[in-house]
């Protein structure tokens, strides 16, 4: 194997540690500085080599992957942080997301990228949450005194004490305030809708993610995530998440709340290059292109139309925008989830991979557009089926270690510039040993 990973040059995407300028110590929350710098030493632990050893060895060119990433785990011991590697929620493959402790770990995790999805409070004020909403299934509202406020808050049977709506239980930020929502802690994502207690609601994380590190999970503001991601030398992917309440909200506009988003990032002088911007929502794109182009210039649109009527994502005739109308309209960078972008090749020769790019892939990167993709580490057991991050070549991918071969065929046969991840060391494994090639 000869190719090695795609050019991040045009995009500013090599170098992992953003231009920094001066911090208001005021607005700059205070962290342990021993622990920051702790965790700029990526560590990436036993996972990468998990991976490794489960791989598939069905034709030479797995064979061969396998056999370089064995030795460059081996002899590597210098990991880097990569801009390969997006941390995704931070590392909620075993962190509550969205957290402190989730973003430690993803950068110890060698992302050289982190996110923080952007959503609003009753006070207008931005955080990292998933979505508005997700507070009852990411936070340990239901059992505080603020799941009085929520949406639609736990209901106890007078007579028998249980849990009687476990299934309709809504929370969201847009129902309390900023100061409320820092009193929160950050659990592990899911909830038992079957419950007849709030402590079973709340012991619904799946079985191959864990609890063990969910005893503290402090919740970020998105100002607080750019204090964080600057003194930890990553660059930052905010997704503005679209609202679950009618908006204006309190006076904010839809336009207002894209505005607000980059208003933060200019308030901690935070250069544009260093910000990857995202939305799923074409508008929020088309005003950054036209309000804020040199953020606009390299913002993320996430493509979410496979749940739009009509659209298939195997036929171009449904795409609507096109690939070419997409460029047009100043998109620069695409990021489809991964299924969008490979098809099972059943019938590989040897030096060829059982995976390969979709139409949608190669049409792409014929209109200029850049890839990034999500979300790697997502799914559950790949043994068991179903899991819908790989839901194109299940045909081919049977088992955890097939991660590292879909990842391969990613970066070296679709071109994608970056992958979000679960937990980000395993992207950063990849990406290093890939580096070490001649």
């Amino acid at each position: 194997m000869n190719k090695t990973l795609p050019t991040l040059v045009c995009l500013g995407l090599l170098a992992t540690g953003p231009a920094l300028a001066q911090e208001s110590a005021a607005d700059t929350p205070h962290w342990n500085d021993a622990l920051l710098e702790a965790a700029r030493q990526v560590t990436l632990g036993p996972r990468p080599l998990f991976l490794t050893h489960d791989m598939s060895e069905e034709t030479e060119r797995e064979r061969e992957l396998k056999a370089e990433l064995l030795e460059c785990a081996t002899r590597h011991t210098d990991w880097q942080p990569s801009a390969l590697s997006i941390a995704h929620r931070g590392a909620p493959l075993q962190f509550p997301e969205h957290t402190l402790e989730s973003y430690l770990a993803g950068a110890q995790g060698g992302a050289g990228i982190l996110e923080c999805d952007v959503t609003f409070t009753s006070d207008n004020e931005l955080v990292c949450r998933h979505s508005q909403c997700d507070l009852h299934t990411t936070t340990n509202i239901v059992e505080t005194e603020l799941a009085e406020k929520c949406s639609v808050p736990p209901e106890i049977d007078p007579e028998s004490g249980e849990l009687i709506n476990a299934a309709d239980i809504r929370c969201c930020t847009s129902d309390i305030t900023l100061a409320e929502f820092r009193t929160l802690r950050g659990t592990m994502e899911g909830a038992n809708q079957q419950a007849r207690s709030l402590e079973e609601y709340m012991a619904g994380t799946p079985g191959w993610r864990t609890d063990l590190y969910a005893t503290r999970g402090t919740l970020m503001s998105h100002a607080d995530s750019i204090a964080l991601f600057r003194k930890l030398g990553v660059k930052m992917t905010p997704e503005l998440k679209a609202p679950e309440v009618e908006m204006p909200f309190n006076g904010m506009s839809q336009e207002e709340y894209a505005q607000k988003l980059i208003d933060e990032y200019r308030a901690a002088d935070v250069a544009p290059g260093d910000v990857f911007a995202q939305s799923f929502n074409l508008d929020d794109m088309r005003y950054w292109i036209e309000n804020e182009p040199e953020f606009g210039k390299q913002a993320v649109y996430l493509d979410g139309r496979y749940d739009h009527e009509g659209f298939d994502h195997t036929d171009p005739d449904t795409w609507s925008p096109s690939m070419a109308e997409l460029a047009n309209q100043g998109v620069r960078i695409l990021a489809p989830p991964m299924w969008m972008l490979l098809e099972a090749n059943p019938d590989a020769e040897e030096d060829e991979s059982r995976l390969v790019p979709s139409e949608y892939a190669q049409r792409a990167r014929e209109a200029g557009l850049e890839l990034i993709t999500w979300t790697l580490e997502r799914s559950g057991p790949l043994a068991e089926g179903g899991q819908w991050y790989h839901q194109t070549t299940e045909d081919v991918v049977r088992r955890d270690g097939d991660k590292l071969v879909t990842l391969d065929t990613l970066v070296q046969d679709v071109g994608v510039i970056a992958v979000f991840s679960d937990w980000p060391a395993t992207v950063s494994f990849y990406a290093n040993c890939m580096a070490q090639r001649d």
